[in-house]
């Protein structure tokens, strides 16, 4: 049997896979069409590319958009059996036949106003049996005796068989039953989710000034420890929650995304020493300005978590807009970008700040050329 060929489906970064689909089942959802209208949804990807996070925001969004509460139920597919999909059985009450006690996967909330998505991942790391026993649950939306709910959406995700990682080949029958959608590394996508999720700020200005270390994952290397977007996550969790002391996190960080990269991150922070106090730029203090570029993206990533801290504070908002006014224009830039990821709608509250519009009108042609 021949491997699923990626090459002649669409390729998208996580943040257009997040706006397509949110976008799609929204207008299904407010047009009242069944949900099934929309088919079940295949994204493939190498490992740690964000497949689990988009399902994630996509739930955040489809809330926004329709006013409803979206549940995701995340099923392992790698961890079941065929028979667990179909429940456990036993007799019925007069013991003539034999009746499947429901699996837990598929207690779910059927009223209108829940959207319930069932996330099937890592489905092609399932065995063929199981991933038959998908089958009806993609097309159908049933298993056995069981029906999911009309307000259920599905959407499987899994690594492709080329990334080396356990992956079986898809058999075409269930492939033909799904929309395909394969996942790409995207640097701007992954930094805007990053400084609205609450990234580590180290991670994030390393990753500004070294991109190409968002995604190091190489299917023909041995490596254990590696560099993806999730792996900077679990990095950015021991920095934000047991040390932000680098040097004192080394071994750990090594251990997550690899020596190499580790001691380039070691090295790259040692910047952090020489910058202004974010404080003071907050207070409305003019400090002087950081000449080397690698500085300069550890400060923006710095004001922007700070900013991120403060958000409501519109007074010291501003004030670090003046102190950005200072900057090269590609950097106050940057910075003015990264301000509007802060949330939802936090353009429109910056668009309230007078030194904020100023800069527009004076630099903010810089918006379309500047560094990343």
């Amino acid at each position: 049997m021949s491997d699923v060929k990626l090459t002649n489906i669409p390729c998208l970064n996580v943040g257009r896979v997040i706006e397509k689909l949110a976008q799609a089942y929204s207008a299904v959802i407010k047009n009242r069409l069944p949900i099934k209208t929309m088919p079940s949804v295949m994204l493939w990807g190498p490992p740690g590319v964000g497949k689990s996070q988009a399902i994630r925001q996509i739930a955040r969004d489809i809330e926004a958009s329709t006013g409803k509460t979206v549940k995701v139920t995340d099923v392992r597919l790698l961890l079941f059996n065929p028979i667990d999909l179909r429940g456990i059985p036993t007799s019925n009450a007069d013991k003539t036949l034999a009746v499947w006690l429901k699996p837990q996967i598929f207690q779910m909330d059927p009223d209108e106003d829940i959207v319930n998505i069932l996330f099937l991942d890592e489905i092609s790391a399932a065995p063929q049996s199981v991933q038959a026993a998908a089958y009806q649950i993609t097309l159908d939306r049933v298993v056995g005796e069981h029906r999911l709910p009309d307000n259920c959406i599905v959407i499987a995700a899994g690594n492709r068989t080329t990334d080396k990682s356990v992956a079986y080949r898809m058999p075409k029958a269930l492939a033909n039953r799904l929309l395909h959608i394969e996942i790409e590394g995207s640097f701007h996508s992954w930094k805007q989710w990053a400084i609205a999720y609450g990234i580590n700020a180290k991670v994030i200005g390393f990753l500004s000034f070294r991109q190409n270390y968002l995604m190091g994952f190489d299917p023909g290397s041995d490596d254990l420890a590696f560099p993806t977007p999730r792996a900077w996550e679990m990095v950015s969790n021991l920095l934000n929650a047991v040390n932000d002391d680098i040097d004192a996190m080394y071994a750990l960080i090594a251990g997550i995304v690899g020596a190499g990269v580790a001691v380039e991150f070691r090295t790259w922070a040692k910047v952090y020493k020489d910058l202004p106090s974010i404080e003071d730029i907050f207070d409305g203090k003019m400090p002087s300005m950081p000449a080397n570029t690698d500085a300069m993206y550890a400060l923006t990533a710095s004001m922007t978590a700070y900013a991120r801290s403060h958000k409501d504070d519109m007074g010291r908002i501003a004030n670090s807009i003046r102190y950005a006014d200072k900057m090269p224009p590609d950097f106050g830039a940057v910075l003015m970008k990264d301000y509007m990821y802060i949330e939802e709608g936090y353009k429109e509250r910056l668009m309230l700040i007078p030194e904020f519009t100023k800069w527009l009108q004076r630099k903010g042609s810089f918006m379309n050329g500047s560094v990343r």
